[in-house]
């Protein structure tokens, strides 16, 4: 027999030998042989990482959680931008307080520490409310386009951070700050044009509002929320050095308050007193990501593509009916200027 023949026999006997010692292995233990591992060892538990404070930042900080795999389509006015990442609850970012502030397009400067307080639509008149909210600053008949009484008792909510009992009509995710850039429906202020930073954009007609429907991003104890302006308040209806610059709110009463939040955005944020300290700065809507607040309303541009900002209408570039173009929730989107 040739040196050759000898060794295809040893190895068949090999191959023979292991086969056997497969079969008398339970199953579990099967997979370590045939690898050749020897005896299949348990996995260990992988260890628990604890909490980490993320970021909507799509780079490479091992601190930062990494984002969905699946991005969101998202409508932005121009073309050829990459796919959005959605909203996501549960993660805690960090304050913008504690980030450095750097000019990005379509965002405007932080108002940091602003008290807020709670209102809604169809709120009657207290003593520190004396205006009752069944009409707006813009809208006299807010209450009845809204749909019906927007209430704060959490009981009687969605899981949607809508009312119960009926589709809202209007965005639930709104605010008021005090300022009205209309004296009334024929006329603006004086100031307005010049202490607006997107008046001219925006302007359609004396008297009609480039105020009215504009996006706020609020945060409060690591998260984040949007929603529109849709009155003014609190208390004034003058203040453009805070809204629009870098004074405090001239209003004293009620801790300070600056802007008003709706339930909705209460309850989004996980506000359980009737006041908070947030930050807040106005974006533009190619700036503000998926979330509850894109669900509802006809004056919401997520929604009715007419209620889209004047600037931001659709482009001319030909592209597949109902479909928006896409973009990117980076980092600067959340943290600067």
């Amino acid at each position: 027999m040739s040196a050759f023949s000898e060794k295809s026999r040893d190895a068949s006997d090999a191959v023979r030998k292991i086969g056997e010692e497969i079969q008398e292995k339970p199953d579990g233990k099967k997979e370590a042989f045939e690898k050749g591992g020897g005896e299949a060892k348990p996995s260990a538990a992988p260890a628990s990482r604890g909490p980490r404070l993320a970021s909507p930042t799509l780079g490479r900080d091992p601190s930062v959680e990494a984002p969905p795999s699946r991005p969101v389509s998202v409508y932005r006015p121009s073309t050829g931008a990459r796919p959005a990442s959605r909203m996501r609850r549960g993660v805690r970012y960090r304050d913008p307080k504690s980030v450095p502030q750097t000019k990005v397009p379509g965002a405007y400067p932080w108002h940091f520490d602003i008290t807020a307080t709670v209102f809604w639509i169809g709120e009657r008149p207290t003593a520190r409310n004396p205006v009752p909210n069944s009409r707006s600053s813009w809208d006299t008949a807010w209450m009845e386009n809204f749909g019906g009484f927007d209430t704060p008792d959490p009981a009687q909510r969605t899981a949607d951070f809508c009312p119960k009992g009926f589709r809202p009509r209007l965005n639930p995710f709104y605010v008021a700050l005090p300022y009205n850039d209309c004296v009334n429906s024929r006329q603006h202020k004086p100031e307005a044009e010049r202490v607006i930073p997107w008046f001219r954009k925006e302007f359609k007609a004396p008297g009609s509002s480039v105020c009215k429907g504009k996006w706020v991003q609020i945060f409060y104890n690591g998260n984040y929320c949007f929603a529109q302006w849709e009155d003014c308040g609190p208390f004034t209806t003058e203040d453009w050095p805070y809204v629009f610059g870098g004074k405090l709110p001239a209003n004293r009463s009620n801790k300070g308050a600056g802007i008003d939040i709706s339930p909705a955005v209460r309850d989004y944020l996980g506000i359980a007193a009737g006041t908070a300290s947030v930050h807040w700065r106005f974006v533009e809507f190619n700036r503000v990501p998926v979330g509850p607040w894109a669900k509802y309303g006809e004056n919401n541009p997520f929604v009715n593509p007419a209620a889209r900002p004047k600037s931001h209408s659709p482009s001319k570039t030909k592209r597949s009916a109902g479909s928006p173009a896409r973009r990117t929730i980076s980092k600067r989107d959340f943290y600067g200027p």
